[in-house]
């Protein structure tokens, strides 16, 4: 058997071997310690749990931004008025449309004076309904504007005193 090993190689194994004994008999091995390493701070880890770093999906990350930057009630008016004829109704919807919301104030244009009357009469059930879908307290006016006509003021066509030319658009 020993012809099969190499005379060196097992010479440098006896001698690693008898040095070992020798040093369990002085004293021992003194275990290695592991070090840690020294916590970063302010440095985040990763751990077993979800955290803010990880994959988020988009509804919640966009539902936390337009939270922090406080565009949820703009938003939200945004959507009613995308749904608008659903709100108001077909008929209404297609002779008033939504124009701006600003300071709890909701601005509406109709297409004739007429229906600038009939909606100025409807606003208190209006700002019911879109208090409902919004949540209260988010409309407290409806200001109604009748259609964009030309101004007569000036012109061939001016008459100094004159009423103007009141409802021909509508």
């Amino acid at each position: 058997m020993d012809e099969e090993h190499d005379k060196q190689g097992l010479d440098l194994a006896k001698s690693l071997a008898g040095r070992l004994k020798q040093q369990a008999a002085n004293g021992g091995f003194k275990p290695v310690k592991r070090r840690r390493r020294p916590r970063i701070e302010g440095a985040q880890v990763s751990g077993a749990r979800p955290d803010d770093r990880d994959p988020q999906k988009l509804t919640n990350t966009l539902g936390r931004l337009m939270r922090d930057q406080g565009w949820e009630v703009d938003v939200a008016v945004h959507g009613v008025m995308a749904r608008w004829p659903s709100i108001v109704g077909p008929e209404t919807a297609q002779h008033c449309t939504p124009e701006s919301y600003e300071n709890n104030i909701l601005t509406v244009r109709t297409s004739s004076t007429a229906w600038a009357t009939q909606l100025k009469l409807l606003a208190p059930d209006l700002v019911r309904r879109l208090n409902a879908e919004l949540g209260d307290g988010t409309v407290t006016q409806v200001n109604v504007q009748g259609p964009h006509a030309p101004s007569w003021r000036r012109g061939p066509r001016t008459v100094r005193g004159g009423r103007g030319p009141r409802d021909t658009y509508g």
